[in-house]
C-alpha cells in the first residue's frame, strides 16, 4: 500500500537540491546556433519548429518537448554529432519548405539524415525521388546517349558500356571499333551494318538482335547469347589470321546465312536450327559444336574442324567441298 503522501503521476518533476527544474523556453524569434559536426550553423527557433513540430530538433527547443538541448561548444552553439554534409539541404529545406541539392551531395545520405532528424516530410519527398531516379537508372540508353558517350571520350581512351542496358537501341551504322560490351544487354538491338571489329562481346546479351551485315572481325563473344540473332552477311575473318572467338556462344534459331566465317572458333557452340547456308566456314573450329537441325547447305566447309560435333539432321546437301570424314571423327 503506498502512502498517503505517496506521489502517485509518474510524470511529475522531481526537485533536485530542494529547487524544481522549470521547463526550457525559447522565444520563436530567437536566434540559435548548431555546431553539426563541427560547422556551425545560425538559425532561428522558428526554423527549427514550425515546419516540422515533432522532429527531433523541434523537440529540442520547444517548451515540454521532451528533450533537453545538448550541450554547448565554447562558441555557445549547440552540439549535435552528425554530417554537415548533408545537414545543409536538411536546415535550407526547414528555412524555405524547398529541397534544393547540388549534385555532388548523395540523396540517400540526406535521406538517412532526415530519417535522423525526423523530417517526415522531407523522408517522404525523397523517398520517391530516389525511386524516381532508379527506375532512370533501370532505362535502356537510346542511340543520342551513345553517340554522346563515343564523342566524349578520347580516342586514345578504352570506350567500356560493360554491363550496360542497350535492349532495343537503334544503333545502325555506327563505329564501335574496341568497346567493350562485356554482361550488356544488346537484346533487339538494331546493329545492321555496323562496325564490331575487336569488340568484346564476351557474355553479352543479344538475343532477336539484327547485325546484318555487322563487322565482326576478331570479335570476343565467348558464351555470348544470340540465339535468334539476325547475322546474315556478316563478316568474322580476320585477314592477319587472328581468329574470332565464338567459343560457347548461343546461336540457337539464328540466322548466318552467307556470312564469311573463315577461321571462327565456334567450339562447343549451341547452333540448333541455325540457318547457316552459303557461308564461308573454311577452317572454323566446331568442334563439340550442336549442329543438330542445322542447315549447311552449300556451306564451304574445308579444312573445318567438327569433330565431336552433333550433326544430327543438319542439312549438308550443295557443299563447295565435299565433307570428309576425318573432320567430323573424334
Amino acid at each position: 500500500m503506498e502512502s498517503d503522501g505517496a506521489q502517485k503521476n509518474t510524470n511529475a518533476v522531481v526537485a533536485v537540491s530542494g529547487v524544481a527544474p522549470t521547463p526550457h523556453t525559447f522565444p520563436s524569434n530567437k536566434w540559435v546556433k548548431l555546431n553539426v559536426g563541427g560547422k556551425i550553423y545560425t538559425t532561428t527557433i522558428d526554423t527549427l519548429v514550425g515546419r516540422e513540430p515533432d522532429s527531433m530538433l523541434a523537440r529540442m527547443f520547444l517548451q515540454d518537448g521532451g528533450m533537453m538541448p545538448s550541450e554547448r561548444d565554447e562558441q555557445g552553439a549547440y552540439l549535435i554529432d552528425r554530417s554537415a554534409r548533408y545537414f545543409e539541404p536538411i536546415i535550407n529545406y526547414l528555412r524555405h519548405g524547398e529541397f534544393v541539392c547540388d549534385n555532388h551531395i548523395s540523396l540517400k545520405g540526406v535521406l538517412e539524415e532526415a530519417r535522423f532528424f525526423g523530417i517526415y516530410s522531407l523522408v517522404t519527398h525523397l523517398e520517391e525521388r530516389l525511386g524516381e531516379q532508379e527506375q532512370l537508372d533501370d532505362r535502356p540508353l537510346t542511340r543520342m546517349d551513345v553517340i554522346k558517350a563515343i564523342i566524349q571520350t578520347s580516342a586514345i581512351t578504352e570506350l567500356r558500356f560493360q554491363g550496360v542496358n542497350l535492349a532495343g537501341a537503334d544503333l545502325r551504322k555506327l563505329d564501335f571499333r574496341n568497346i567493350n560490351f562485356k554482361y550488356a544487354n544488346m537484346s533487339r538491338c538494331n546493329l545492321s551494318h555496323t562496325n564490331l571489329n575487336y569488340c568484346c562481346l564476351e557474355r553479352a546479351d543479344l538475343q532477336y538482335a539484327n547485325l546484318e551485315c555487322a563487322q565482326l572481325v576478331s570479335v570476343r563473344g565467348l558464351c555470348a547469347n544470340m540465339e535468334g540473332a539476325n547475322l546474315r552477311g556478316c563478316n568474322f575473318e580476320d585477314p592477319t589470321g587472328v581468329r574470332t572467338n565464338l567459343e560457347g556462344v548461343n546461336l540457337k534459331g539464328a540466322c548466318l546465312e552467307s556470312s564469311n566465317m573463315a577461321g571462327v572458333n565456334l567450339r562447343v557452340a549451341n547452333l540448333k536450327n541455325a540457318n547457316m547456308k552459303n557461308c564461308n566456314l573454311r577452317a572454323a573450329v566446331l568442334a563439340g559444336a550442336d549442329l543438330e537441325r542445322c542447315n549447311l547447305s552449300g556451306s564451304d566447309l574445308q579444312e573445318a574442324n567438327l569433330r565431336g560435333a552433333n550433326l544430327k539432321d543438319a542439312e549438308l546437301t550443295l557443299m563447295v567441298t565435299p565433307l570428309h570424314m576425318s573432320q567430323a571423327i573424334r
